[in-house]
């Protein structure tokens, strides 16, 4: 995430307004399928934390071609402005439909920043893997943002750049920022009220436990990009204010050991399955350029 300088306040958990939002039965009646890769599998990814954004790039590039996201599907982005470039892999569909699932894999200097974030940027190669196990209507476009912590330059540049055609065909833009220091929460105020309410839906199928905690304070994410494009987007998260009184992010305490690996897993569970049930359900009621 990009800190502000201080913390005014912290907005309430709002899980009872994500929970009765409304949600259209069609996709509901329809077979979620996925698979998800072995929890051994996403936490030694997750421990390929080591080394400065050039190798963490070269990481996850390796780390997608490791689950079969290679040759012509995975790719880099030369963004301007930023030393690294965005790492994309894509999964083709059926459709010129599109989700864009993001995370961003740079980070600040002080501390390991596996928490903010390669708690989210390792996550998408094993993402990728759920979905693509069963043909997809959408596209999948996984994407891991460069300079984040900058001003969100890679997620700008890579908004800023795309069509009108392409801003038409994204039917939903899903980020992660800072996973694993408790069960999984929506930014509610920086997240679209359907996507909210499917990921409220999928959990509650699956029994898993899903709030909405806002952290409008701290500052922004990548989500805010596509969102001014007026793409259906979504940021989830973990961070609590048990979390961020004890101040991890930004500091020498974002190490692994500040994170719930069960909680962290019970994350990637849920997100896998969502991803797979926004493929039924997103894009239904349509979105404005």
């Amino acid at each position: 995430m990009t800190l502000a300088k201080t913390l005014r306040s912290w907005l309430p958990v709002f899980s009872a307004i994500v929970l009765a939002l409304p949600l259209s039965a069609k996709g509901a009646q329809e077979a979620v399928t996925y698979k998800l890769v072995p929890r051994e599998v996403v936490e030694s990814r997750l421990k390929m934390y080591a080394g400065n954004d050039q190798q963490r790039e070269a990481t996850l590039k390796q780390i997608f071609a490791d689950a079969g996201c290679d040759g012509q599907h995975l790719s880099e982005q030369a963004v301007k402005g930023a030393r690294q470039p965005n790492v994309i892999c894509v999964l083709p569909g059926n459709s010129d439909k599109v989700i864009i699932v993001g995370a961003h894999f740079d980070h600040v200097s002080a501390g390991d920043g596996v928490v903010d974030n390669w708690s989210g940027a390792s996550l998408l190669p094993s993402l990728y893997e759920a979905v693509k196990v069963v043909p997809r209507t959408h596209t999948y476009i996984f994407i891991g943002f460069t300079d984040e912590e900058k001003g969100e330059v890679g997620s700008r540049f890579y908004a800023g750049q795309m069509t009108r055609e392409q801003v038409a065909a994204t039917d939903a833009m899903v980020n992660m920022d800072t996973l694993g220091l408790a069960t999984t929460e929506i930014w509610v105020s920086h997240s679209d009220k359907r996507l909210s309410s499917a990921l409220a839906y999928i959990a509650k199928q699956l029994g898993l436990p899903v709030k909405g905690v806002d952290v409008d304070q701290i500052g922004s994410t990548d989500s805010v990009q596509f969102s001014t494009r007026n793409i259906p987007s979504i940021t989830i998260h973990s961070l609590t204010q048990q979390t961020w009184n004890a101040r991890i992010l930004h500091t020498s305490k974002d190490k692994i050991s500040a994170m719930n690996l069960d909680d962290y897993y019970q994350s990637y569970g849920l997100i896998s399955a969502y991803l797979a049930f926004l493929d039924q359900v997103a894009g239904h009621s349509g979105h404005q350029q």
